[in-house]
């Protein structure tokens, strides 16, 4: 095998490895030290295009130049890796001297005295990502061939290029995902202690002064406030629950508790709520004496939140089924309607902070998206699973299965 031959075993041994080669640096100057040899050049680099300066800067250089070259741009008007990069073809000078678009701060620089060069775009599906180029063929001129070998090469180290920069991205896009739930969660944990004391003393005082006033009109008006007020402590405890089990504060404390009591106390407390809806349930509990161990007022949380889903959103005049069971090992709960339903596409994500279906049928009934995030939360707490059948117009059936001796976790 003569020298030529070796070299092109070495550039298809360095194609086949390409992928195993995981640290960037070792890859990149692995590759421009094949890109000399093949060339039987002095020295060769790779440039990448930097849009904030519109100019090349340098990507991987011999070591003794990297940290020279680490700060210099390349202009992409009046040089020979700026004319490659910007035609998105090879350029071959072969004598410098008489070259206008050879760019000299380089060699002024380093010290190195250019005298031929090829210049090969790096193009990854159809974007230049950056320029290949030699310098200094050791012998005669450069060819056809070095041109072909160079420009494989090139593809290779694009492919290389664009995944460098796509797991850059995605790093970048986890640290904002991250910073943001870390926001969202301190919005959360203030929102909910600071509302906390005031609401309280705003329905404590509404409450009080709708029983000291006789007249039905002053009366209604209270009527108005303490509602709404009792609405947004509900959002308060919601966020209040949410940040509890997101800072690991929240901890089980479980007994046995009675199926059939925990449905009674949690359907009574929307017992008005279902009669001006005109709203039918109907429950049904297979064993009288069906209990599970667990946390009852977690277990009531998520509960009341599947009910008051299924109140929400069941047109005046449907009807709403509480079914409890056993089933081996553990204890199955559903909350069946018939209202609205949720577009199949939504169901996904249903179980997720914050999500609302963006419909005209749901927005109107308003809300945070918390409850069935919540829910979620209190059933897995208890080692349970939750999940939702529903199609859009006929209704929805969330269920969830409990434990029936459940290991205690915190969150």
């Amino acid at each position: 095998m003569n020298e030529k031959s070796l070299l092109w075993e070495n550039l298809l041994s360095f194609l086949r490895n390409a992928a195993s080669l995981s640290e960037e640096a070792t890859f990149l100057q692995m590759a421009i030290s094949l890109a000399t040899e093949l060339t039987e050049s002095e020295t060769a680099s790779i440039l990448e295009y930097d849009s904030e300066w519109n100019a090349l800067r340098f990507r991987s250089a011999p070591w003794f130049h990297q940290d020279m070259l680490s700060e210099v741009r390349v202009p992409v008007e009046g040089s020979a890796a700026g004319w490659a990069f910007t035609h998105r073809q090879p350029l071959v000078i072969q004598d410098t001297s008489q070259e206008t678009r050879f760019f000299k701060g380089v060699d002024r620089l380093t010290g190195l005295s250019t005298r031929s060069l090829v210049a090969v775009p790096i193009v990854v599906n159809n974007e230049v990502l950056g320029v290949l180029e030699v310098l200094n063929r050791l012998q005669g001129e450069y060819t056809d061939e070095d041109v072909i070998a160079l420009e494989i090469l090139a593809g290779v180290i694009g492919l290389r290029l664009s995944n460098m920069r796509l797991r850059q991205q995605m790093l970048l896009a986890r640290a904002d995902a991250k910073e943001m739930e870390r926001l969202k969660n301190e919005f959360i944990a203030i929102t909910s202690h600071e509302l906390r004391t005031p609401l309280g003393l705003i329905l404590g005082h509404a409450t009080f002064l709708r029983e000291l006033l006789e007249d039905p009109q002053h009366r209604s008006q209270l009527d108005v406030i303490i509602r709404s007020a009792a609405r947004l402590k509900e959002i308060v405890e919601n966020l209040s629950n949410l940040e509890h089990y997101q800072s690991g504060a929240s901890r089980l404390r479980k007994r046995p508790l009675l199926v059939a009591r925990l449905i009674e106390e949690v359907t009574a407390a929307f017992q008005a709520a279902m009669e001006q809806k005109d709203l039918h349930l109907k429950v049904e509990v297979k064993e009288p004496n069906l209990s599970v161990e667990c946390d009852p007022e977690k277990i009531g949380i998520a509960l009341r939140n599947l009910v008051q889903n299924a109140v929400t959103f069941t047109e005046p005049g449907g009807h709403i089924l509480i079914r409890a069971e056993a089933v081996p090992g553990h204890v199955k709960i559903s909350v069946i309607d018939d209202g609205i339903g949720i577009p199949a596409k939504d169901l996904p994500h249903i179980f997720e902070r914050f999500y609302q279906v963006e419909s005209h049928l749901t927005r109107r009934h308003g809300g945070l998206g918390l409850g069935l995030s919540i829910a979620k939360a209190m059933i897995e707490m208890h080692g349970g699973q939750i999940w939702v059948e529903s199609v859009e117009g006929k209704g929805s059936n969330f269920t969830f299965l409990l434990p029936v001796f459940s290991v205690v976790q915190s969150a």
